[in-house]
């Protein structure tokens, strides 16, 4: 007899396209499991005016699917790794990271643009997020970064409109739903850094549910999850957020393990970058250590005006 799981996942075609992912990776281990999907609606689904550095609450992408995972309603959970909160919910673990692929961003242009050098001066650039825009701001001062709001399909039909000269985001997202042929340009993710676990699907399960863990875990990819859990370990150490204007990557190639990292002011002028390699086995004491030069290197001052 077939052994039915649930799986509990945002609804929109972006996490059904990541959950389809994780179920398919599921079935060819686990041939004889049925898994039925239950959506839930987020607050990060239902409001979508608030730009997302206003938010003073964490789990906005989160918590609801979280909820529903504690309540017993699902077996395990999808997440985009990068949308949670980097202390876990007691009761819960990430039971498996999937093997990542695009953890970069990438800008998506009204016109011809292959590089940051040739977006016209004084360009609108569409993002909800102050680690993109400390960035920009970094790199092309002249560039005016706005807000914007929606998933992917409305945030490419605002460029159409003529809203914005360009957006950036996440290459994952852009990838899974099958609309690489709108990218411009990708980032060099170690020049314009990406979020923590950016490109990582983490499947999340309750702590106690053995059976479902076991199951779970066979689908968990080491370098996947060696370099998101030490890339949230730098944002975890600094004790910034999921909104700061920070951003981590890591890498692994052969036997080490290497992490780049930033902190910024919003206007990219106070712009703090630090870069380590060792052992990957030693990946969690590198993050903590790369984590703790930005602090000293003036980071601390940063996120003490932030939260001002």
């Amino acid at each position: 007899m077939a052994k039915l799981l649930t799986v509990a996942t945002r609804g929109g075609k972006l996490a059904l396209a990541q959950t389809e992912i994780i179920t398919t990776a599921l079935k060819e281990i686990h041939p004889d499991i049925e898994i039925k999907i239950k959506t839930i609606t987020t607050k990060g689904d239902k409001d979508r005016r608030t730009a997302l550095w206003k938010l003073k609450t964490t789990g906005f992408f989160t918590s609801r699917v979280e909820d529903a995972l504690l309540a017993g309603q699902a077996d395990f959970a999808v997440h985009s790794f990068k949308d949670l909160p980097t202390h876990q919910r007691e009761g819960l673990t990430i039971a498996a990271v999937c093997e990542r692929q695009f953890a970069e961003d990438c800008l998506i242009a009204a016109d011809s643009a292959r590089s940051m050098g040739q977006i016209p001066k004084a360009a609108k650039i569409g993002t909800s997020s102050l680690r993109r825009i400390a960035q920009i701001k970094h790199l092309r001062p002249d560039l005016q970064p706005a807000d914007i709001r929606g998933n992917v399909t409305t945030r490419i039909g605002k460029l159409r409109e003529g809203k914005f000269d360009a957006i950036i985001l996440a290459r994952a997202g852009i990838e899974r739903l099958g609309l690489s042929d709108k990218i411009s340009f990708c980032f060099d993710p170690q020049q314009f850094i990406p979020a923590p676990a950016q490109g990582a699907l983490a499947v999340q399960t309750r702590t106690d549910d053995d059976a479902t863990n076991e199951l779970i875990a066979a689908i968990d990819d080491e370098k996947a999850h060696t370099t998101a859990f030490a890339e949230r370990q730098v944002l975890s150490v600094m004790q910034c957020g999921c909104h700061a204007p920070a951003g981590a990557f890591a890498a692994i190639v052969g036997g080490d393990i290497t992490i780049c990292a930033f902190i910024s002011d919003l206007e990219g002028r106070n712009f703090i970058r630090r870069q380590t390699t060792g052992p990957a086995a030693n990946a969690q004491n590198l993050a903590e250590k790369i984590a703790n030069e930005l602090l000293t290197a003036g980071g601390k001052e940063i996120l003490e005006k932030l939260e001002r």
